[in-house]
């Protein structure tokens, strides 16, 4: 024979079990449980879409733009570092505020307007090719 205790037990067991299958077929707990299946359908679809051969391309594509930006941003922060340890910044902002000084002085009225545009054309020219040989 069972003990009583035993059987305290199973008439618990089988109470929660109907007290859960009721509690299971409320409309609300339905909603949930509909809900949930939907979402589980959502993720697992999105899931096969993501593993598609096109998806699978554009992720790796994307992780080689990634790649190839933080290059990028290395190479520059190297060139601006070396640009700055070699004081080629400096004396480019000395160019560039002694060009605006003269166009300056000149002003707008002087009859060698033509002559300092000529010149500072020239000074900016040396500068860009100073530029493109550094990045070579």
């Amino acid at each position: 024979m069972l003990q009583t205790g035993k059987i305290h037990e199973i008439k618990e067991t089988v109470t929660g079990a109907v007290e859960m299958i009721k509690q299971i077929r409320a409309p609300e707990m339905q909603d949930s449980l509909e809900k949930i299946v939907t979402t589980g359908t959502l993720v697992k679809q999105i899931i096969e879409d993501l593993k598609t051969p096109e998806m699978v391309k554009n992720i790796e594509n994307l992780r080689a733009i990634t790649e190839n930006i933080n290059e990028a941003s290395t190479k520059i922060q190297d060139t601006v570092k070396m640009l700055d340890d070699t004081g080629m910044i400096q004396e480019t902002r000395i160019l560039v505020k002694s060009a605006k000084n003269i166009i300056n002085m000149v002003g707008v009225a002087s009859k060698d307007v033509k002559e300092v545009n000529t010149a500072v054309k020239t000074i900016f020219r040396s500068v860009q090719v100073l530029v493109s040989d550094l990045k070579h």
